[in-house]
């Protein structure tokens, strides 16, 4: 990505027709949730790992489980399919606009898991969305540091969209979880 370079197309592809009924309106929301993301981590300034600051097309990808899983397994070599997958495109050879990369969403795993997470599909779609671009961006969550870093401007963007902190809800079930088992310990 060149320095300074700024969107100017999010293409939202819907290849598994479940995601018209179970979320109307996904390509419409994944479009502004990645256009978001993308100004929040402009105007913050991006602290990723590779300097970019984003720009010329993204591509959003409203997929099933057995496209994620053949790319995790192509891509990765992971056999399984995945919530979310980020695929960031190479530099532009001369003449050509600059492309983000690729954000991939499995329907059946990131409705199970809004559904076990007790949270609404939408708002789930929205921070995995938010998520895949972060990682377009350079960010990653492999050091505790880096995971701060990105989880922080993951909530930042997320409340702006009216979007709760997903990370909250999931500390909320680890204590609870952790209560009854201390309570079966005692019994």
């Amino acid at each position: 990505m060149r320095p300074g370079a700024r969107l100017s197309r999010v293409a939202v592809r819907v290849v598994a027709l479940g995601w018209r009924r179970d979320l109307p309106g996904a390509s419409a929301l994944t479009r502004r949730v990645a256009l978001a993301a993308l100004a929040q981590a402009q105007a913050k300034g991006s602290g990723a790992t590779d300097g970019a600051t984003g720009g010329g097309e993204l591509c959003l990808v409203l997929g099933d489980d057995a496209l994620a899983r053949q790319l995790n397994r192509d891509f990765r070599g992971q056999d399984r399919p995945t919530n979310v997958l980020s695929f960031p495109a190479g530099e532009p050879t001369s003449g050509q606009d600059a492309v983000l990369g690729d954000v991939v969403l499995a329907r059946e795993t990131v409705a199970a898991e809004a559904v076990a997470q007790g949270k609404s599909l939408a708002d789930h779609v929205s921070h995995l969305v938010v998520h895949g671009v972060l990682h377009l961006l350079g960010f990653d969550h492999k050091r505790e540091a880096a995971a701060r870093r990105m989880e922080q401007l993951e909530r930042r963007i997320l409340a702006g969209l009216g979007v709760a902190d997903p990370y909250r809800s999931r500390r909320r079930l680890a204590a609870k979880a952790r209560r009854r088992l201390a309570a079966k310990a005692r019994r």
